[in-house]
């Protein structure tokens, strides 16, 4: 192969991809954020983690079109120090956002499951919203670093190693035993009480089925950009050394990263195979929206009507 034509087929198809994934990204995330809002019926307090998840998920693929410029430009970032620092704090801000937004989400699922009494009062959806709340500024304040010491070109001070470290840690290495332990309780729990049938506990298994999916996505699309990042940092805090592998974690990197993106266009399409209550959702707003259209029509009819019956008394 051609290492010319080899390199314009990688400089091609990843700026493409990536700009691929920003629209989906954009109109599936901003579909699923209608669905729960617009909705005659109030959210769950899984449906409200959900739709917050979809939120941060938003709000990455939006930076994503000036990503794939620079990628499209063999990664000579053209838009300024500023917006560098924004798109990179927008970016590291679902990073945090996202995996705790699953966090309560694995925690609301085994309390529902496991503890489906002794808990009522932390799955209120008051408590829920105030928990979204906290994730969201938890989340902006963790990536005040990266507004303050991200440059356009990379350095490798003890600062920015501090927070690579940090990212890392507060990012995979505390929430992946969080999920793993609920993860584990769920499935135990829903094997327990799969003999039985009453329809809370099935609207209950719906709703963890879908949750599990979406844990197991995530897990999928980001534990291997995770542990890369985490070798990388090692290799620069100098715990590691070695060309080859310097080589192996940059094509990994890449690579990794492109199928962590991958995972915001993903959660909308598991909503719609896997979540039957938003299915329903959907066609229930479907049918919503068509008798509010049709009851429009019909106004508007009566109101011409009248103004010609009007007019020609008049004349």
């Amino acid at each position: 192969l051609n290492p010319l034509s080899q390199q314009f087929s990688i400089d091609t198809v990843v700026p493409i991809y990536i700009l691929v994934i920003a629209v989906l990204g954009i109109i599936f995330n901003v579909f699923v954020l209608m669905v729960f809002c617009l909705h005659k019926k109030a959210c769950t307090v899984a449906e409200i983690y959900l739709s917050n998840l979809a939120a941060a998920d938003l709000v990455l693929v939006s930076c994503l079109p000036f990503w794939a410029v620079s990628a499209a430009r063999k990664f000579n970032w053209p838009f300024g120090g500023s917006l560098c620092k924004l798109v990179n704090l927008s970016i590291t801000m679902n990073v945090y956002c996202s995996i705790y937004f699953l966090v309560l989400v694995s925690i609301d699922r085994y309390m529902a499951l496991v503890h489906p009494l002794s808990h009522e009062r932390l799955r209120r959806p008051k408590f829920a919203k105030l928990s979204c709340l906290l994730v969201w500024a938890l989340g902006l304040l963790l990536s005040v670093p990266t507004l303050i010491y991200r440059e356009v070109e990379i350095s490798l001070t003890r600062i920015n190693l501090l927070c690579e470290g940090t990212l890392s840690t507060l990012s995979f290495i505390i929430p992946i035993p969080i999920f793993s332990f609920c993860t584990f309780k769920i499935i135990q729990a829903l094997n327990n009480r799969l003999m039985e049938g009453s329809n809370t506990q099935k609207t209950e298994q719906k709703a963890t089925t879908l949750v599990l999916a979406v844990l197991v996505a995530f897990l999928i699309c980001w534990v291997p950009f995770h542990l890369v990042k985490i070798i990388e940092w090692l290799m620069r805090a100098e715990v590691l050394r070695g060309c080859k592998l310097g080589t192996v974690v940059e094509i990994c990197k890449q690579i990794f990263t492109y199928l962590a993106f991958f995972n915001s266009v993903l959660n909308p399409i598991l909503y719609v195979i896997v979540g039957k209550n938003f299915r329903r959702k959907v066609k229930e707003l479907y049918k919503q929206r068509s008798l509010k259209r049709r009851a429009t029509l019909s106004l508007t009819s009566t109101r011409t009507s009248l103004l010609k019956r009007i007019q020609a008394a008049d004349a």
